[in-house]
């Protein structure tokens, strides 16, 4: 794995994957919608394509010649339903095949692991959607990896453990997660799993 693109970048989870990756030595190709949002330190590292998940053009562009994909589409705090995510989802997965890029991580919650009773109510609509990209992920026939965390902690960098189609924790360093969505794509035990990750307690 030597060139990554990465969808949702901006975000406070994938300004540390690309840092992540940065670190790792490999070559990063991010989309982005707005120069506001885009990290000055990110200007003369990182390949950078302005567009939107929302259109499948934008999409074929940032996947072009990389080795793997890693998906953290995010509302940046907003709860309302959307169908934007599974939009964006549904976009980089039928550009993945057209290109015929076949391994990606891509991010949304462990909510996914709980009934729906026990999902508290302000989070309902966004787990559908959550369920909408993981519904287009498993049935993607890519090579992908489900990565459902919990609380996301702006905290330093610990030990993690991860399970699948589980989850036994209640939070994960944004640090540790990053590392997981760009170390998980060379790892082939969770590739095709839907992986819970969370801080050892």
């Amino acid at each position: 794995m030597q060139r990554l693109a990465i969808i949702g970048g901006t975000g406070m989870t994938g300004q540390c994957v690309v840092d992540y990756a940065l670190e790792k030595g490999l070559k990063v190709r991010l989309l982005y919608r707005s120069e506001s949002t885009l990290p000055d330190r990110f200007k003369d590292k990182v390949d950078l394509v302005k567009g939107d998940a929302l259109n499948l053009d934008d999409c074929k562009k940032v996947i072009e010649n990389v080795d793997g994909v890693c998906i953290i589409l995010g509302t940046r705090n907003k709860l309302e339903a959307t169908t934007d995510l599974s939009t964006g989802t549904a976009n980089l997965i039928k550009a993945m095949k057209e290109k015929n890029i076949q391994r990606f991580s891509i991010v949304m919650s462990s909510f996914l692991f709980r009934p729906l009773k026990e999902v508290p109510g302000v989070f309902l609509k966004l787990n559908e959607e959550h369920k909408r990209m993981l519904d287009l992920t498993k049935a993607s026939g890519l090579d992908y990896v489900a990565i459902l965390p919990p609380h996301i902690a702006d905290e330093p960098s610990t030990e993690y453990t991860v399970q699948h189609d589980d989850i036994s924790g209640r939070a994960i360093s944004k640090y540790d997660l990053a590392k997981f969505i760009v170390d998980s794509l060379e790892q082939d035990e969770h590739i095709g799993k839907v992986c819970g990750i969370a801080k050892k307690s």
